[in-house]
């Protein structure tokens, strides 16, 4: 298997970007097909991150991570997902490994759920005690 790893290309593949985070349950055909904005502009996130690295298996993405980023003091994580026929090869640890590269001295966040959060303390990542709030995004209200 021969993985190819890309920093340069944020504009991806709505539909396999798409596929990748249906094939990763992270989302269903039922949304984009009761807002076709949602599916005409699933890569809107990934092309207005500072980093987005992918993973690519001859032309098919297989995984995929973006970052916003200050560049300098403060990096964050984000939408770090991997096709289910590809986990448990290292593809999620080198997406995040080379994320890190590009900003060593930053500050790395990452809010993710409690069965995942094993997985990012095994690679080097604390659990952050501070408060967290948030405003949800119209698509976790459901509006």
């Amino acid at each position: 298997m021969n993985i190819i790893y890309n920093d340069t290309k944020k504009d991806l593949p709505v539909e396999q970007l798409h596929h990748l985070f249906y094939s990763a349950d992270w989302t269903s055909t039922e949304t984009s097909q009761e807002d076709p904005n949602i599916l005409k502009n699933f890569n809107i996130p990934f092309i207005n991150s500072t980093l987005v690295i992918s993973a690519w298996e001859n032309e098919r993405l297989i995984g995929a991570v973006r970052v916003l980023s200050d560049k300098f003091i403060r990096s964050v994580i984000y939408d770090l997902v991997v096709d289910p026929k590809y986990r448990n090869m290292g593809i999620a640890k080198e997406l995040v490994s080379q994320c890190i590269k590009h900003f060593p001295n930053s500050e790395w966040l990452v809010q993710t759920e409690k069965h995942i959060s094993a997985f990012y303390e095994r690679i080097g990542f604390n659990i952050y005690s501070d408060v967290v709030l948030t405003i949800p995004s119209i698509y976790q209200r459901g509006e």
